[in-house]
């Protein structure tokens, strides 16, 4: 993958006296940097109809953020929550994968880095602490992918040694990207499991052209297993389309021939989940895509979705494979109801396959 190279940076004035504003600009020399004053001038309307450039993702915001930066995941309305919690330092993406819900939920294109690390890093300690016994799973890929941007920030060289300290914090880096290279010599303390977004290759092809291929992406997980860390894996979103079970079945099977299983904390499957609103933003950006013109019926939070007996026959399929390559694999669906749990595990819920205690165990087993 091509590292990410912005034509400007845009420098909140506040961010000056963060030491993560100056580390970001040694590593991305000769950059037109300029600073701003305000965090509200980020998405002023555009001059004379000229793009603007915070609608631009060659402009890179660095600023400091002012909200929290850890939550618990929202579950779009799913009946069951893995527990599971989201610490967003980035916002947006450049892979530009044309599912993607970024595209038509942030409000603006350009990335956005978070230079107050220090709160963030205050805030987990806090809510760490305040509940001591508890195991917290955290991942930083929900409003950006965890380590694309990472050869400019660097962010994954404070987030592993800092989880390794917290003996009650687990850090999940999920990504698309192969940018792994920060990861090596790191002390994770087995408290870091990095994680990858996979597809078929004909997914990875039309519809993430801008993301790494599966077979690059692999060889990064393979080259993290090495480093020690445990892995994980995302079908998410599986796309339905003619030919799907023969792709699908030779990328699982793809995964378990080049990766350790028993190196692996856990498996997730989600169908294709997306605003209505989405679709005017594929159909402009993506004239190619295939998407916008399958068949879909609002779902929870009136997410459109793929009819139900089409996702659970297709999670049902993707279980089936993956048994056979690592049968004691934890997985687990991602925003889904009871009842799709049980028609696809063939379980009556909440059966053996999946319960929140049972994904903590799974990384600290590692």
């Amino acid at each position: 993958m091509i590292p990410y190279a912005p034509e400007r940076i845009l420098v909140q004035e506040e961010s000056w006296q963060d030491s993560v504003t100056l580390e970001i600009l040694e590593r991305l020399p000769g950059v037109e940097v300029r600073t701003v004053k305000s965090r509200e001038v980020r998405f002023p309307e555009p001059s004379q109809g000229s793009p603007a450039p915070w609608e631009d993702k060659n402009t890179l915001f660095l600023l400091r953020h002012p909200g929290s930066f850890l939550k618990r995941c929202q579950g779009s309305g799913a009946d069951t929550c893995c527990n599971y919690y989201v610490l967003s330092c980035t916002w947006n993406c450049h892979l530009d994968c044309s599912y993607c819900v970024l595209q038509s939920y942030l409000g603006g294109r350009a990335l956005v880095v978070g230079t107050n690390f220090q709160d963030l890093m205050r805030e987990v300690r806090e809510k760490l602490g305040s509940s001591p016994h508890r195991i917290f799973r955290i991942g930083t890929g929900e409003l950006a992918d965890s380590l694309a941007l990472d050869p400019a920030t660097g962010f994954s060289r404070r987030l592993v040694p800092f989880f390794a300290r917290l003996s009650n914090g687990f850090l999940e880096l999920k990504t698309k990207s192969d940018c792994v290279a920060n990861l090596e010599g790191l002390d994770h303390g087995g408290h870091t499991v990095v994680s990858w977004s996979v597809n078929s290759k004909r997914i990875c092809r039309t519809e993430e052209e801008k993301a790494p291929t599966l077979e690059e992406r692999l060889a990064a997980a393979l080259q993290c297993q090495k480093w020690g860390y445990r892995l994980g894996f995302h079908f998410d979103p599986l796309i339905y389309y003619d030919g799907w079970e023969d792709d699908y079945r030779e990328a699982v099977g793809e995964i378990f021939r080049s990766i350790n299983p028993e190196r692996v904390a856990w498996l997730s499957l989600g169908a294709l989940r997306f605003p209505p609103h989405l679709i005017g933003h594929v159909k402009k950006r993506f004239p190619e895509s295939k998407i916008p013109y399958g068949e879909f019926v609002p779902g929870h939070h009136g997410k459109m979705r793929y009819f139900r007996p089409i996702r659970e026959a297709m999670y049902r399929k993707m279980i089936s494979w993956i048994r056979e390559a690592a049968p004691g694999l934890t997985v687990y669906l991602c925003m889904e109801s009871f009842a799709v749990w049980e028609g696809s595990f063939r379980i009556q819920y909440p059966g053996p396959s999946f319960t929140p205690d049972r994904l903590d165990a799974a990384i600290i087993k590692g």
